[in-house]
């Protein structure tokens, strides 16, 4: 048995929905069994002791080990956390595990010092008092918010008023998206979307937090801190907000309800952490979207997606299914009993509801599908019509958006540019599902010759690179420029994943003279620029970021 991690969960989570303390360990399915009973009865020993009551406990097994965790108040989590840090120790010490048996009466002391220091009773009767009205309320270390958006006030958590103006707090429609490929893309889409309908937009994704066009901050805001700041910005109307793997994970989801909820797909992406070892647990991790739509939101999802068809069966909530295929048999079904759904039939979208079809817009208007060569932005548009139809846009705010939602504003994503007559694609595709989305595309787009920039993670396994390997080579490529990324080897040798690339592409036909080895992302795209002649094509994977190869671009004029 091997602790992992002792953390605070702050919103609806894999394994509860309020907030609590979990506990990770790596184990055995029969040393977890062994372990649950000792972990709680040593909890429980513990909170007797403190005098903490209506305590809740579930732990669930997954792959390579289980997590535990118990129900604690919101003031004092940072206490729960090292309840069940002492309670790993002392379990694991009973249990024959070579770790130190810290001393019991001495942690009650110093647990009584941390809860002390974090309480805060004006906080809870504030949470009692948003309750009891039905007011949202999001709270964090620093923060504490009632109402969301255009209708939220927000204080320090230490300096709360006595007296709130209740009436003047209230919600705006949240539209929550997660999934494998397409999250950020499809974000952006709906953003675009409910902007140009002339609404105040707030977002959240792995690139910024942002109101309309003022970015608040950038960097990877997916998880619940981002949804929070987003939601706190007064001028904003409707939230949009991406929910990713890490964050639901770490922490659960950033809000308890939402109007509706979209999980574009589930894929291979991440697998081998712990929690996410495999499709099924990944799949896990992303339904903890429909939490906060079971009662009275919507939850979407891909009909063409079969772990989500197959999950679907434990929703009672209100289902709404999009699909590229109007022949395919949920859309058809949703069809025939009047249900809301959304499809594409040869080059139009459509929306269908109480039996009558109508009309959004062809495919082929869409800028970001390219003409639709880009059938993976089919896809995320699709989706995206039907996040922002659930939200309250009628149909021609959704096509006017989707018509007018450009290449720029989707930067790194299916982006192509033109320099000096050399076409350059550029992506973050960085897993199977989305690489391939990519190199169908490629395909599609006319080219002399196919040059290739991408490198892969060490911590993927090689099978899994030789099969992307296989499939790059595939699409008829001319020359790879394959990328240290040095910051990505994860327990790999430099050259170790250059090593399991350049084996493959040549056992796939190519010749040594065709590979090419670079330290930097930037300094693989520019060999290939230097190697293309007009006409050529350059597919740019940036798996450590656009940003520089597009400020490149745009110093070498590309337009």
């Amino acid at each position: 048995m091997e602790f992992l991690d002792a953390r605070r969960l702050t919103g609806p989570s894999l394994i509860f929905d309020g907030p609590g303390s979990i506990l990770d360990v790596a184990c055995s399915p029969l040393e977890a069994d062994r372990l649950i009973p000792v972990w709680q009865s040593n909890v429980e020993h513990m909170i007797t002791r403190l005098g903490w009551e209506d305590v809740h406990f579930t732990s669930r097994k997954l792959l390579g080990g289980v997590s535990m965790a118990f129900s604690a108040p919101i003031d004092a989590l940072y206490a729960a956390s090292a309840i069940n840090e002492w309670a790993w120790a002392a379990s694991a010490h009973q249990l024959g595990v070579d770790v130190e048996n810290p001393d019991f009466d001495e942690t009650v002391g110093d647990i009584r010092t941390a809860i002390a220091e974090e309480a805060n009773p004006r906080l809870m009767q504030l949470i009692a008092d948003a309750t009891g009205r039905g007011k949202t309320l999001l709270w964090d270390d620093d923060e504490v918010s009632v109402g969301l958006g255009s209708g939220s006030k927000t204080w320090p958590v230490r300096e709360i008023p006595d007296e709130l103006e209740w009436d003047s707090h209230h919600d705006v429609p949240i539209g929550l998206v997660s999934g494998t490929n397409g999250k950020t893309t499809t974000v952006r889409l709906a953003t675009h979307i409910v902007r140009a309908a002339g609404k105040n937009v707030g977002l959240s994704s792995t690139d910024w937090i942002a109101v309309n066009e003022r970015v608040i901050d950038r960097g990877d805001w997916s998880g619940p801190g981002g949804a929070r700041a987003v939601l706190r910005e007064q001028d904003v109307d409707v939230a949009i907000l991406e929910s990713a793997r890490g964050g639901l994970l770490r922490r659960g989801l950033g809000v308890d309800r939402a109007t509706a909820a979209l999980i574009t797909n589930i894929a291979e992406d991440h697998l081998g952490d712990f929690g996410s070892q495999d499709l099924n647990e990944l799949l896990n991790i992303k339904w903890i979207l429909s939490r906060a739509v079971r009662e009275s939101g919507t939850l979407i999802l891909n009909a063409e997606d079969a772990l989500l068809r197959g999950k679907a069966a434990q929703f009672n909530g209100k289902l709404v299914w999009f699909s590229l295929d109007v022949n395919n048999e949920l859309i058809s079904s949703a069809i025939n009993d009047g249900d809301l759904c959304f499809f594409l039939e040869g080059d139009v979208f459509f929306m269908a509801e109480a039996g009558k079809k109508q009309q959004i817009c062809l495919a082929s208007e869409i800028p970001i599908t390219l003409g639709g060569a880009a059938r993976h932005n089919i896809a995320n548009s699709l989706s995206a019509a039907a996040l922002t139809y659930c939200l309250g846009l009628p149909l021609e705010a959704i096509s006017d958006g989707l018509k007018t939602m450009v290449q720029d504003e989707n930067p790194g994503r299916c982006n192509i540019h033109n320099v000096d007559g050399v076409k350059v694609l550029i992506d973050f595709a960085h897993n199977p599902a989305a690489m391939n989305a990519l190199f169908d595309m490629a395909r599609a787009i006319p080219a002399h010759r196919r040059a290739l920039c991408f490198g892969q993670a060490g911590d993927r396994p090689d099978d899994l690179i030789r099969e992307m390997t296989r499939d790059a080579w595939a699409i008829g490529l001319d020359q790879v420029m394959i990328s240290e990324l040095a910051a990505y080897h994860r327990g790999r040798e430099h050259g170790g994943v250059f090593g399991v690339i350049s084996d493959e592409l040549q056992k796939s036909g190519a010749d040594a003279s065709q590979i090419a080895h670079h330290e930097e992302e930037l300094e693989s795209f520019m060999a290939a620029l230097d190697w293309a002649e007009p006409g050529d094509l350059v597919i740019m994977l940036a798996l450590g970021g656009a940003a520089p190869v597009q400020a490149r671009l745009k110093e070498l004029g590309a337009t």
